[in-house]
């Protein structure tokens, strides 16, 4: 029985590194994946729908920091 117990505790620590780095890189493909298709949708000529409402959500963030800055200073 003592000769299971450290080659458990090896294949534990190996099964876990191994399934955390798995996770890891499908967290990391999902978000390549999200990241290219933005930067697709941001070089199309005709820009969708939400592209053009997100992009009026930042402009509006960016137009109230500017107005808190300027009545800071």
């Amino acid at each position: 029985m003592s000769d299971f117990g450290p080659a458990a505790l090896v294949g534990l620590c190996i099964g876990f590194l191994w399934g955390t780095g798995c996770s890891l890189a499908i967290l990391y493909s999902i978000y390549l994946g999200g990241y290219r298709k933005a930067v697709q949708d941001s070089l199309l000529p005709e820009k969708s729908k939400r592209w053009r409402e997100t992009l009026q959500k930042v402009e509006q963030r960016a137009a109230k920091a500017d107005e808190a800055l300027k009545k800071q200073g």
